[in-house]
């Protein structure tokens, strides 16, 4: 089986032996949910939560499960655990967001699993002190806050993105590459950009148990 693209240029998979694919890490995923019975996904699984309304946290929009399928890549053994922040339309509110990530943070599974990583590859333009106290709490547990830059980037030096969790230092903030290394045009590359990966023309999987090409910096 080919390595994908992106997971070859992180050099992920030099790190798995030594690793064990990421088994026993818990990678709470923010997000519009996860298509739930994926062949790819569902084993990688371990609970799920929705905040949205919707009842469930099945992903009727394909976001999540996209993001889930990119982490499963590049870390095989990975548990997931879904909160669904974003409705099936791609929104959602602040306060689910802020719920999602005190969860994530005080969760506590059957077999005592614990968050050790957030992935949050959502954003909005209003700073919330709410949200960078939920942000706060979980770092100061030693979990690590993992978001998209944004995708409002244009390349010019005199417009600043306003984009948050994506503004908060104790974020890791992650910015797209293209195939060739350079910045992808839409990514936003505000003075908070941590770190980069490729985030252009992306395949992984997605809702209704599906695959799709992606670009974006989730």
């Amino acid at each position: 089986v080919e390595l994908p693209l992106g997971v070859k240029m992180l050099e992920a998979d030099k790190i798995w032996n030594e690793a064990e694919g990421g088994k026993g890490i818990v990678v709470a995923v923010l997000d519009t949910g996860i298509s739930k019975n994926h062949p790819f996904l569902k084993n990688n699984i371990i609970d799920g939560k929705d905040f949205s309304g919707k009842g469930d946290y099945e992903d009727g929009n394909g976001h999540g499960s996209h993001v889930a399928g990119i982490i499963k890549q590049v870390a095989p053994n990975v548990d997931l655990l879904i909160g669904k922040v974003l409705d099936d339309d791609g929104g959602g509110s602040y306060q689910s967001i802020i719920d999602g990530i005190n969860w994530a943070t005080n969760y506590v599974g059957a077999n005592g699993e614990r968050t050790r990583i957030i992935n949050m590859s959502l954003g909005g333009s209003e700073k919330l002190d709410e949200l960078e106290q939920a942000i706060l709490n979980a770092v100061s547990k030693g979990i690590l806050v993992v978001v998209a830059s944004g995708n409002e980037g244009n390349h010019f030096d005199d417009r600043y993105e306003f984009s948050y969790p994506a503004l908060y230092n104790e974020c890791i903030t992650v910015g797209a590459i293209d195939e060739r290394g350079r910045m992808a045009g839409f990514s936003n590359e505000h003075l908070q950009l941590d770190v980069v990966a490729l985030g252009v023309k992306v395949k992984s999987t997605y809702k209704n148990e599906g695959y799709a090409v992606l670009s974006g910096t989730s």
